[in-house]
């Protein structure tokens, strides 16, 4: 609705819109007084009385994205009534299940601001409540992903098996021990595994594991393996068909992706850094043939056959779970 900056409101006009909505409101009439004070809004009648009742109507009539964007707005003036809003902001944030937003709305003000007395245990109650329910939610969500997981593996659905590990990584999820031990199994996919190891790194996973991939059998502290693009043998790499990023940004910009793809499956069995140029120049072979080029590139007496077949090979492997953007 636009507003009406050079018409008029007559007073009586104005007066008679506050006193209908102000009874509507009260008769619980919302849909009704919210028509009405946004007809005062439209004259730029925007008091706290009126934007607080708008607030009010929007909430009970469900319509809660429509109350917290008002809210995010008037909250950046930063007013008088900044504490009024601040109170009907997390009041929302707390029945549409926001816990996380609200906590750390909350976190913000009493680090920052002088929260007034009277909303302090207020303020408390909420993100104490938000706390609890958080958990409780996470639990329910891990408990359903877990169901959601089993039927996965049942079904052998690798997409999904990855799918839910990315969940639970943004949970902060821990993984159990019959989900730990997949690790060993030669029938889960080498992505998934993958994924499995940076789950655990992310959350200070800090126990042996036994890891079965690619014919190898290890034990390792996730905590100890260094991140792929921090491995010797990744960086070495990277230096070589670092070149390339001056003279053909977009064959350079291919072959990391590649290089990050065949490292991910390969993960954390990598190859050493003695092959690191192989690995290079099979990689630059494999983008020029997708690019449609030619490189003159010294060293092609090596024999990088089985380089690129491996390179092909995981880079089919990656591509079948993840879907890049």
């Amino acid at each position: 609705m636009k507003q009406r900056e050079n018409i008029i409101l007559f007073p009586k006009w104005r007066t008679a819109l506050e006193e209908e909505s102000l009874l509507a409101l009260k008769e619980k009439r919302f849909a009704e007084a919210l028509e009405k004070l946004d007809e005062l809004l439209n004259y730029q009648v925007n008091s706290f009385e009126i934007v607080s009742g708008k607030l009010i109507c929007l909430i009970e009539l469900g319509r809660h994205k429509e109350a917290q964007d008002i809210c995010e707005d008037v909250l950046q003036r930063q007013d008088e009534h900044y504490y009024h809003y601040l109170h009907i902001y997390l009041t929302i944030l707390f029945q549409t299940n926001q816990y996380e937003m609200l906590m750390e709305q909350v976190e913000e003000e009493f680090k920052f601001h002088q929260v007034p007395e009277v909303l302090k245990e207020q303020f408390h109650q909420l993100y104490e409540m938000s706390r609890k329910l958080k958990v409780d939610m996470l639990v329910d969500r891990q408990s359903v992903f877990m169901e959601e997981w089993e039927d996965a593996i049942t079904t052998r659905d690798y997409q999904k098996q990855w799918l839910i590990i990315e969940k639970l990584r943004a949970m902060k999820s821990e993984p159990n021990r019959k989900m730990l031990h997949l690790l060993v199994k030669e029938d889960i996919h080498p992505v998934v595994k993958t994924a499995m190891l940076i789950w655990l790194q992310e959350i200070d996973y800090n126990q042996l594991v036994h890891i079965k991939k690619w014919g190898r059998s290890i034990q390792v502290h996730p905590l100890e393996i260094e991140a792929i693009w921090n491995h010797a043998s990744v960086k070495r790499i990277n230096s070589i068909i670092n070149e390339l990023e001056q003279k053909n940004p977009t064959l350079y910009d291919l072959l990391v992706k590649l290089l990050y793809h065949y490292m991910y499956v390969k993960y954390p069995m990598l190859p050493v850094k003695e092959e690191a140029e192989h690995i290079a120049l099979a990689l630059k072979a494999i983008g020029a043939n997708y690019l449609n080029i030619k490189l003159d590139e010294q060293g092609k007496q090596l024999d990088l056959n089985e380089y690129i077949e491996d390179i092909e090979r995981c880079e089919a492997l990656y591509s079948s779970i993840i879907e890049d953007n």
